[in-house]
C-alpha cells in the first residue's frame, strides 16, 4: 500500500518516529490502528444510540432528568444506587 502525505504531515511523522526510536512504518501503522479503533467505537455507539431511540419510540419508557441527575450524583460520590425507575 502506498500513501501520499502532505509534506508537513510527513515531517511530523518523521520527527515523531525519530523521537520514539521507531520506524515511520511503525508510527503510521499505530496511527491507522488507533483511527480504526475510534471509528469502530463510534459506529458501535451510534448503533446503541439508534437502538435506544427505536426502543423509546416503541414504548416511551424513559428516566426523567431529575432522577437521572440524582443517580449520576450518587455515582460521583462513590455510592452504588439502584437504577432510577423508567416511566412512560
Amino acid at each position: 500500500m502506498r500513501v501520499e502525505l502532505d509534506k508537513d504531515i510527513e515531517a511530523r511523522v518523521n520527527r515523531l518516529a525519530q523521537s520514539r526510536n521507531q520506524s515511520v512504518s511503525e508510527v503510521v501503522t499505530r496511527a491507522v490502528e488507533q483511527y480504526l479503533e475510534r471509528a469502530d467505537q463510534r459506529r458501535a455507539t451510534l448503533g446503541d444510540v439508534m437502538a435506544a431511540w427505536e426502543a423509546y419510540q416503541a414504548d416511551g419508557l424513559h428516566v426523567d432528568e431529575g432522577a437521572a441527575d440524582a443517580w449520576l450524583s450518587a455515582l460521583e460520590r462513590g455510592d452504588m444506587p439502584d437504577l432510577p425507575p423508567a416511566r412512560n
